[in-house]
């Protein structure tokens, strides 16, 4: 992470004559959690510490681990209260099913969720509604709407994220920059799951703005799975079909690490080429800063993780909730960053790893 002052709206901060974190456990898709107690007492209408369970699409997933991180770090911040973290395993059944027994066991005051199938797992949301358990949703609001930041779906209170589509678009435009005057300007897309809805909307955003230049080709797309094992077999049978790439549009920094062994093993100079992710991790961070990696969309999971968790607190309390936290504004730096923008920026590595 950047070390960087966290921005938090919410409760304040409790003066504590103790903490302590242990570990607990609910079922058996807990990856584990962890506990801010507070000798301060109290709080009105609320008996006990606030216990808040985070649904991670992943638990193994850096970014997702990232997300926890911050939620901790905010709730001992907070004091008096308990996070306890579920494995979603990129699976939407798997955390569709625990957002319903996690609502339903009444163990849960709240709910933070990492969406995988954020239109799927609104149906859903209505058991936490009707246990009057708050839903705070981490990147990607829940409901049909992708593009929707404003809660769509009755029982989530707030939606801390940005505009995916835009996002995508901005990272496309980039590839845009530097294909001016090349032609052909051959473009592998790497993508997470065209399954997952807002992998498909990036996809779909991508291809909208590549496609209204003729020189761009987008000679191969393939799919990552947010692992870099995964991307580096991807683009070793992308570049045996197309040797001559001159540039890599990927949404997750994971992805770019694995495409840039392979093209790296396959002779590619990365620094006369546009490659780029998305995430912003310590390691795209790196490369961005040393010239290889052209671009980078950078996201802040520390900061949404502590924020989401400030307004599962404050919806729990009764306390004012903020309906949507914009995550583009949680951070230091731009969304996209360049060696260039880096310069000015030169404490900041990121707020996660792989």
């Amino acid at each position: 992470m950047s070390g960087r002052p966290l921005r938090r709206s919410g409760l304040a901060v409790l003066a504590a004559a103790a903490l302590s974190f242990s570990l607990a456990a609910c079922n058996s898709d807990v990856t584990g959690s962890q506990t801010a107690s507070s000798a301060a007492g109290e709080q009105a209408k609320h008996t006990g510490p606030v216990r808040i369970a985070l649904l991670a699409a992943s638990s193994q997933n850096g970014f997702n681990k990232a997300v926890y991180d911050g939620a901790l770090a905010q709730a001992k911040k907070l004091g008096d209260v308990e996070v306890t973290i579920f494995d979603g395993k990129f699976d939407s059944q798997t955390q569709f099913n625990q957002l319903q027994n996690v609502a339903g066991q009444g163990k849960f005051d709240g709910i933070v969720i990492v969406p995988n199938d954020n239109v799927g797992v609104a149906a859903a949301v209505p058991a936490a509604a009707q246990a009057k358990v708050p839903v705070v949703t981490v990147l990607f609001p829940i409901g049909p709407n992708l593009t929707e930041m404003t809660p769509q779906t009755p029982g989530v209170v707030s939606t801390v994220a940005s505009n995916a589509e835009t996002d995508a678009k901005a990272q496309a435009e980039g590839v845009v920059t530097y294909c001016e005057g090349k032609d052909p300007c051959n473009v592998a897309i790497l993508i997470g799951q065209l399954q997952f809805p807002f992998d498909n909307l990036r996809y779909k955003a991508y291809q909208s703005v590549l496609e209204q230049h003729s020189n761009i080709k987008v000679v191969a797309t393939g799919q990552g799975n947010y692992d870099r094992d995964t991307s580096l077999k991807a683009m070793q049978n992308i570049l045996q079909a197309n040797p001559k790439l001159d540039a890599v549009l990927s949404n997750a920094d994971q992805q770019t690490t694995g495409a840039q062994i392979a093209l790296e093993s396959a002779g590619l100079d990365l620094s006369k080429m546009y490659v780029t992710g998305g995430g912003g991790n310590t390691e795209a961070i790196k490369q961005v800063r040393a010239g290889k990696w052209a671009a980078d969309l950078v996201n802040f999971p520390v900061s949404m993780g502590g924020a989401a968790l400030d307004q599962a607190v404050n919806a729990v309390l009764g306390k004012p909730v903020t309906a949507v936290v914009d995550a583009n504004k949680l951070g230091p730096v731009p969304l996209i960053v360049t060696k260039e923008i880096l310069g000015q920026y030169p404490d900041f590595s990121g707020e996660w790893s792989d």
